[in-house]
């Protein structure tokens, strides 16, 4: 029982160290501080973008634990982190594309304080990229 509360206490920290950098990722790719939109602006654009990127990861590191488990725990461990980081990279890819795509800037659009569909199609837009790295594990 100790060995799995091990592997969950290091699988926890290694996830939480994986949603800062994607947290911090979104971040250099809004204007100003994330945070601060969130919690002094309370936007809730901010909000949603950083709950999808979070919920996006979220998902493509249990998928990476769950259908790496049984191969031992450190290789598990080891594709945790490479699809967390292949996870955040192309969230912040499909983030670039779709400020293409899209009129306006995109990282100004989701952190104004009123509410704006932009928030929503990102969030989204990094929903979609998790499932099709999550189908890409299993």
């Amino acid at each position: 029982m100790l060995e799995s509360l091990g592997y969950g206490a290091a699988y926890t920290l290694v996830g939480i160290a994986l949603l800062a950098v994607g947290f911090v990722v979104l971040d250099l790719l809004t204007p100003g501080h994330l945070g601060r939109h969130i919690y002094e602006d309370r936007s809730v654009n901010a909000g949603i973008v950083a709950s999808g990127g979070f919920l996006s990861l979220g998902a493509v590191l249990f998928t990476a634990i769950w259908t790496n488990a049984d191969s031992g725990f450190g290789e598990a461990l080891g594709y945790t982190v490479a699809f967390g980081a292949l996870g955040i990279v192309l969230q912040a890819v499909a983030f670039l594309v779709l400020d293409v795509l899209t009129p306006g800037k995109l990282g100004e659009l989701v952190t104004e304080r009123h509410f704006h569909p932009a928030s929503l199609v990102t969030a989204a837009s990094q929903l979609s990229v998790a499932a099709i790295i999550a189908a890409s594990i299993a």
